[in-house]
């Protein structure tokens, strides 16, 4: 589904990424871990399109998309949902999901778009019962599930997470690593950034752990849960 080859990125002369691989596989649900600083949200940006890479490749369903503009990589399949949520906070709920939607405006029909609508409600209902509420107004973890319905309604093969948890109190944490994985249950691939270390492991697949810009671990999530130093440095304990 995704590979990413040797990938370096630098903010001017500060070098954040060092000849990153990784791979997502159809279906996974892989998480990045790391310190914070250690570059987990440029390797989301650069995957994305936000960012340049210096050198390196990045691969979607065994295109070459390195050098593919940000918004044609959502048409090919690619949704982040942003770190801080980024929502539109004067329009109204409906609004910001609809616009989740923009890349497929012309081959979708008002239909469709009000099928995927009904699937981001069941997922999320408090949104529908907010639909015309203005989004800077909820609190959240209301926006953190609109983030991701904004994404959702995209109609991506592959969701990019980047720190869902941030910011929420912890029963609504787990209200949202819920619709995450039953996303993934669905089907939908995953790439998830998590503060959480021991909750990302706890629902992926497979972790890759970035230290300073560089992989230096990599693994099913049940063996990073197992490692000493992994527990040791990212899981407390």
């Amino acid at each position: 589904m995704l590979e990413v080859q040797n990938l370096n990125f630098s903010y001017g002369l500060l070098t954040v990424l060092w000849e990153v691989a990784l791979k997502v596989e159809r279906g996974e649900l892989v998480a990045i871990v790391g310190a914070n600083g250690a570059g987990k949200t440029t390797l989301l940006k650069v995957i994305c399109g936000l960012c340049k890479p210096a050198t390196g490749r990045i691969f979607a369903d065994g295109r070459d998309i390195t050098s593919v503009p940000a918004h044609k990589r959502v048409s090919i399949g690619l949704a982040m949902v942003p770190e801080g949520r980024q929502i539109f906070g004067g329009l109204s709920v409906v609004d910001n999901l609809e616009l989740g939607a923009y890349s497929r405006r012309r081959g979708a029909r008002r239909v469709e778009i009000e099928e995927d609508l009904a699937k981001v409600f069941t997922l999320f209902p408090i949104l529908e019962e907010r639909r015309q509420q203005t989004a800077a107004t909820m609190s959240g973890g209301e926006q953190q599930m609109l983030a991701i319905g904004r994404a959702l309604m995209a109609r991506p093969k592959m969701l990019l997470l980047d720190e869902p948890s941030l910011g929420l109190a912890p029963r609504i944490c787990v209200s949202i690593f819920d619709a995450i994985k039953a996303l993934n249950r669905s089907g939908l691939t995953v790439l998830l950034v998590e503060q959480n270390a021991t909750a990302a492991l706890k629902m992926a697949d497979r972790s890759y752990v970035l230290e300073s810009g560089r992989v230096v671990a990599e693994g099913s999530a049940a063996e990073m849960l197992r490692d000493p130093r992994i527990a040791s440095n990212y899981l407390g304990y």
